[in-house]
C-alpha cells in the first residue's frame, strides 16, 4: 500500500483548548519542558486564576507522598472460561495533593503484558511492590515525570499476565478489551474493586477520564488496538514500535517470518496459573493461525488497521526505519489508514531498530512528549498540534522536520528493471526492458540481504540485481514502495525478497548490533523525583554507528504461491509464470548523489524469513516487471537524478562493500531487548 501525503484534519479539540487550559489551573511557566528534577516534596498547584491560558504543567505536586494503589477492572468477559468474568490488574499512582483539594487529573496508561514476565525498558524494569501487596515500583519514567505535573499513572496488566486473570491471546479480543475495559472505568462506565475477589467497587471519582496510552512494542500495539474501538474518553495513543496487524508479525504475504506462531508469545508472557488453565486459547492460537500463511478469521480479529476509520484519538507515532522485529510495514499501513481516516497524528522516525526514543533522543523526546501529552490531555493551547509533523533521522543524531509526511510533492513512480552486460547485474531506470528479457536465479536460504548487496556487481546465482548509475544529485524515497515481478519457478513452491539498496559510503547507525543503533552507557540522568523504591534516573545511550558502503532501507518479502489472492496460498506449476506484487516496508531515505540505487530481487533472505519446502530456480520476465517508488518530486526528480555529472566520488569501489552485521532471527517477541 502506497502512502499518501495528506495534511492532518483538526478537530474541535484544539479550537476550545484555551478555554478548557483556563479551567484546569494547573500552575504553569510559559515555555520549554523541565528534565531531571532532584527527589523532593512539591507545594499544592495554585486556583485557577486569570489571565493567559497556561502553556505548560510543572512538577507542583509531591511524588513522595502521592497515592499508589491497586485495582481490579471487570473487563466484562470470561476468556478462560471458568464462569466468572475476568478481572484485570490495575496500579495506579497519582498525586495526594489533587485528590486532597478535589482537583480531577488525566491519566497516561500503558498496558503490557511483560511487568512481571520480562521488564520495561532498556533496563527490563518490572513492577515491585511493598509488603502490603501495595504498588511500589512502576517501570520506566512516566510516572516519576508526570505524577508530579498534575497526572496519574496508571499501569494495566493485560489478562492472563501478573496479578491479572483471563488468559493472553496475543492481540485478540481479550487483550484489547481487558486495556479497553480500564479507559471505561476511568470514564466511569465499568466496575472495579479494590481485590482480585471483593465485591466492594472502587470507582475513579479523581479523573477527568481523559486518558492517553502509551507502550513500545506490544504495548503500544495494544494502544493501537484499543484506539480502533473508538473507546471514548482516549484522547490520544502514543504506539512506539507498534504492530498494526498480527499477520503481518508472523507473516509478510504468505512467507513466515518466524518458525513459530503466537501461541508460543502467550506461553511466555503468561502467569504461570494462567498457562495452567489456558490451554484451551492456546490451542485456538495453533489450530487458527496455520503456517501455510493462510488468512483465518483469528488474523481479521487482531487486524485493526481495517477499523482506523473508528480511531478518536490523536496519534504520535514513533518508529526505526531498521526495525526488523515489528517492521516498518505496521507503521505504513497504520498511518495511511489514519491519514484517510483524517485523524490528527505525529510521527518520528529514527535510524534505530526496536529501541524507545528514551534511548535514542532522550532530552528532546521527554520535551515533545510532555507538550503532547499536555495538549491532548490537559487541554494546554501550546502549539504543539501546528508543528512539523514529522521528525525523522538522516544521520546518527542528525534530524530534519517535515512539515507533511510523506511530503506532499512525493508521487509514485514506475521504475524499471533491464538486462545488464553480465547475468544477474542488471540496470534500473524509466525505460521497459525488451519482450522476452529475462534473469534467472535459484534460492540459495544460506544467504542473506547482506551478501546479496555485498554482491551486488558481481554476477551470482543467488540474486537479479538492477542499479542506476550514479546520481547526479540527491533522490529521496518517502513512504512505502511495490515491486511487481512475473517470476516462472521450477518447483511447487517459492518464497520471494525484494529489497531497495543504497550503495555507497556512509555512517549509520549499526542496527544489526545487538543494540540495534545504541551502546547503553554507565551515567545517568533523572527525570523527576525518586523514592527508595522507584528511581528517575536511567542509564544513557549514545549512538553505536558503523562506516559502510550500502544500506538497505526498504524490504518486501511474499510467498509467490499467493499471486492469486493475498491470503492464501496455492502449490505452483513448474514452468508456468506468476505475476504477483511485493509490498515494501515504509521508509524515508535520501540515496545521496555519487551513490546509487539498486534493487534486488532473490529468494530467502536469510534471518528474516523462512525458507520453502524446495529449492526452486526462477525466471523474472523484465519486460513484466517492474517497481513502483515512492518518490519525493516523483519522475521529475529521477530522471534529473539520473542524467547529469555525478561527482568525483561516485565510482565503485572494487573491493567487496561493507554493510552491518547480517540479519539476526530474533525470537517472536515484540518487546525490549538490552
Amino acid at each position: 500500500m502506497e502512502i499518501r501525503a495528506r495534511g492532518a484534519r483538526w478537530s474541535c479539540r484544539t479550537l476550545v483548548a484555551a478555554a478548557s487550559a483556563a479551567l484546569l489551573g494547573v500552575l504553569l511557566t510559559p515555555t520549554g519542558a523541565q528534565g531531571a528534577q532532584p527527589a523532593q516534596g512539591a507545594p499544592s498547584a495554585r486556583p485557577a486564576t486569570a489571565g493567559p491560558p497556561p502553556r505548560r504543567s510543572e512538577p507542583v505536586y509531591s511524588y513522595e507522598n502521592a497515592i499508589r494503589e491497586s485495582v481490579w477492572v471487570d473487563t466484562g468477559i470470561d476468556g478462560d472460561a471458568n464462569g466468572s468474568t475476568d478481572r484485570v490488574a490495575v496500579d495506579v499512582v497519582r498525586p495526594r495533593e489533587a485528590e486532597r483539594s478535589g482537583r480531577k487529573i488525566p491519566v497516561i496508561m500503558d498496558a503490557s503484558p511483560y511487568y512481571s514476565c520480562c521488564g520495561r525498558g532498556n533496563e527490563s524494569q518490572k513492577k515491585t511492590y511493598d509488603a502490603n501487596g501495595d504498588p511500589a515500583g512502576f517501570p520506566l519514567y512516566y510516572d516519576n515525570y508526570f505524577v508530579p505535573r498534575g497526572y496519574a499513572f496508571v499501569a494495566v496488566d493485560l489478562t492472563g499476565t501478573n496479578r491479572s486473570d483471563g488468559c493472553v491471546d496475543v492481540g485478540g479480543r481479550s487483550d484489547v478489551l481487558s486495556a479497553k475495559a480500564v479507559v471505561d472505568w476511568l470514564g466511569g462506565r465499568a466496575r472495579a474493586y479494590g481485590s482480585r475477589t471483593g465485591t466492594d467497587p472502587v470507582r475513579a471519582s479523581w479523573t477527568t477520564g481523559a486518558t492517553g496510552m502509551i507502550g513500545k512494542s506490544y504495548d503500544g500495539t495494544v494502544a493501537n488496538g484499543v484506539a480502533a474501538t473508538g473507546v471514548k474518553g482516549l484522547k490520544t495513543i502514543v504506539p512506539i514500535a507498534a504492530i498494526s496487524s498480527w499477520y503481518d508479525y508472523y507473516f509478510q504475504q504468505g512467507a513466515p517470518l518466524y518458525d513459530s506462531g503466537p501461541e508460543w508469545l502467550s506461553d511466555y508472557v503468561e502467569s504461570p496459573e494462567a498457562r495452567a488453565r489456558c490451554q484451551a486459547v492456546q490451542q485456538r492460537l495453533i489450530d487458527e493461525a496455520p503456517r501455510t500463511g493462510d488468512w483465518t478469521g483469528l488474523w481479521s480479529e487482531r487486524d485493526y488497521v481495517r477499523n482506523a476509520g473508528k480511531v478518536r484519538a490523536s496519534v504520535f507515532a514513533v518508529h526505526g526505519t531498521q526495525d526488523l522485529n515489528v517492521r516498518t510495514k505496521h507503521l505504513g499501513q497504520w498511518w495511511d489508514a489514519l491519514a484517510d481516516a483524517g485523524v490528527e497524528r505525529k510521527i518520528w522516525l529514527s535510524q534505530t531498530g526496536h529501541v524507545d526514543p528514551f534511548d535514542f533522543r532522550r532530552t528532546e523526546w521527554v520535551a515533545t512528549l510532555h507538550r503532547w501529552f499536555d495538549h491532548y490531555l490537559l487541554g494546554y493551547d501550546n502549539g504543539v498540534e501546528r508543528e512539523p509533523m514529522a521528525d525523522i533521522e538522516r544521520a546518527p543524531d542528525r534530524w530534519t522536520t517535515d512539515t507533511v509526511w510523506p511530503p506532499r510533492t512525493t508521487a509514485a513512480t514506475t521504475v524499471r528493471p533491464t538486462a545488464g552486460a553480465v547475468p544477474g547485474v542488471g540496470t534500473l531506470g524509466r525505460t521497459p526492458a525488451r519482450p522476452g528479457t529475462t534473469e534467472t536465479f535459484t534460492d540459495d536460504p544460506r544467504l542473506s540481504e547482506s551478501d546479496w548487496a555485498a554482491d551486488i556487481d558481481r554476477s551470482t546465482t543467488a540474486k537479479s540485481g538492477f542499479i542506476t548509475r550514479p546520481l547526479s544529485r540527491d533522490l529521496r524515497l518517502s513512504g512505502s514502495s511495490a515491486v511487481t515481478v512475473t517470476a516462472t519457478p521450477s518447483t511447487s513452491t517459492a518464497h520471494l525478497s525484494a529489497v531497495l539498496v543504497d550503495l555507497g559510503p556512509d555512517t549509520i547507525r549499526d542496527y544489526g548490533h545487538a543494540g540495534e543503533g545504541i551502546t547503553t552507557l554507565t551515567e545517568r540522568t533523572c527525570w523527576g523525583p525518586s523514592t527508595p523504591a522507584d528511581s528517575s534516573c536511567y542509564r544513557e545511550t549514545a549512538a553505536r554507528t558503523a562506516d559502510v558502503d550500502h544500506t538497505v532501507f526498504s524490504r518486501g518479502w511474499a510467498d509467490l504461491g499467493t499471486y492469486a489472492s493475498a491470503g492464501h496460498g496455492r502449490p505452483l506449476t513448474p514452468g508456468k509464470p506468476y505475476t504477483l506484487t511485493l509490498q515494501l516496508a515504509a521508509s524515508d531515505h535520501v540515496v545521496p548523489a555519487g551513490h546509487r540505487l539498486a534493487l534486488i530481487i532473490g529468494g530467502t533472505d536469510r534471518g528474516l524469513i523462512d525458507p520453502p519446502s524446495t529449492t526452486p530456480t526462477l525466471t523474472l520476465d523484465l519486460a513484466r516487471t517492474s517497481a513502483k517508488l515512492p518518490l519525493v518530486g516523483g519522475a521529475g526528480a529521477f530522471t534529473r537524478a539520473t542524467t547529469g555529472t555525478a561527482p568525483p566520488h561516485s565510482a565503485p569501489r572494487e573491493s567487496r562493500p561493507n554493510g552491518v552485521a547480517e540479519p539476526r532471527r530474533t525470537p517472536p517477541i515484540p518487546g525490549d531487548r538490552t
